[in-house]
């Protein structure tokens, strides 16, 4: 469905690169279930996609399955009201992942033939010619690399998709796959928070016993650095778990840290994020406008924090002292 369109987007400041932040469309497109959306779910997308645009945020993550296919047509349909924003975007989207329909449970699918299938039903969706960065939203044990190389390299080859990258692979499940690619896997999007720590600890907890309660796949921070993968951090945010109203060791150390740098919270949070030496690029899921515009420092400023204060938020988060 279509709703007004005397709305017009505001001008996107450096778009076409991913920049610090992206995105992450999950929350749009009304109720998770197949309920058609509604206008003012379209409505509710487009003041989202306006607070992003307004903090610098060019690059927009999606997945076949948010909100039943719903936050992808919701999407499409903000584009259809602003002519000319798709050229001054980047536009990601996922497939791989089959909702649970019925008696069927849920499961991983990444046959040549449903890949194909799913991009060209997210173009439809997007209204859109081209995705530019397709992820491969969770690995399927049965699925053969050659069979998925084919399947990219055929979207490649009709310029269907500019770029390719993976979400929760490990390095070595990506090194396995890329020998068999003539083109380069290029973002993992991996859970990644001061919440989800693991991505730090396990790069300090080698020799330690606690090492084998971490379930961060070692080596996969340097194996995207070497090779020029961007790490992208879904869950950037937390879940609202150090910015709501429930007190808490870290929180207090985020609050006190985003009146010392003159920011907000939400800010604090990515900065910890992005002063790692990896590079990594948050995705930002809220919905809410107000929380978008929140992390608009992370975006145009450097981050902020220095080693002392990186290392007193991790340490109030983990609640116990380094080993």
């Amino acid at each position: 469905m279509t709703g007004p369109t005397d709305r017009t987007l505001p001008e996107v400041p450096g778009a076409g690169d991913n920049g610090r932040v992206v995105y992450g469309c999950m929350g749009l497109g009304g109720g998770w279930d197949e309920t058609p959306y509604t206008a003012a779910d379209i409505d509710h997308a487009q003041a989202a996609v306006e607070a992003a645009l307004e903090c610098g945020i060019t690059t927009f993550d999606h997945a076949d399955i948010y909100r039943f296919g719903k936050s992808e047509a919701v999407f499409g349909e903000v584009l259809s009201r602003a002519p000319g924003l798709r050229e001054r975007i980047v536009l990601q989207t996922k497939c791989g992942i089959r909702l649970p329909q019925g008696d069927r449970p849920g499961r991983y699918d990444l046959r040549a033939d449903t890949i194909l299938r799913r991009v060209e039903e997210s173009l439809t969706r997007l209204r859109t010619d081209v995705i530019d960065t397709l992820l491969l939203h969770r690995p399927d044990p049965l699925a053969a690399p050659e069979e998925i190389a084919k399947a990219l390299h055929a979207l490649h080859g009709q310029g269907l998709v500019r770029r390719f990258g993976v979400s929760n692979m490990s390095a070595a499940q990506i090194a396995h796959l890329q020998a068999r690619l003539d083109v380069p896997l290029t973002v993992d999007q991996l859970e990644m928070s001061l919440a989800r720590r693991d991505w730090v600890e396990a790069g300090v907890l080698v020799n330690t016993s606690a090492a084998a309660q971490c379930g961060f796949p070692a080596g996969t921070l340097e194996h995207c650095t070497d090779h020029g993968i961007e790490l992208q951090a879904w869950g950037a945010l937390a879940r609202g778990r150090y910015t709501g109203d429930e007190p808490s060791p870290a929180g207090e150390v985020l609050q006190r840290l985003a009146r010392r740098h003159d920011t907000t919270p939400e800010t604090v949070l990515l900065w910890w994020i992005q002063r790692h030496p990896a590079r990594v690029v948050p995705v930002v899921g809220t919905s809410r406008p107000d929380r978008i515009r929140a992390c608009r420092d992370a975006v145009v400023r450097e981050p902020g924090l220095g080693d002392e204060e990186w290392y007193e938020l991790w340490i109030a988060a983990r609640g116990a002292p380094l080993p």
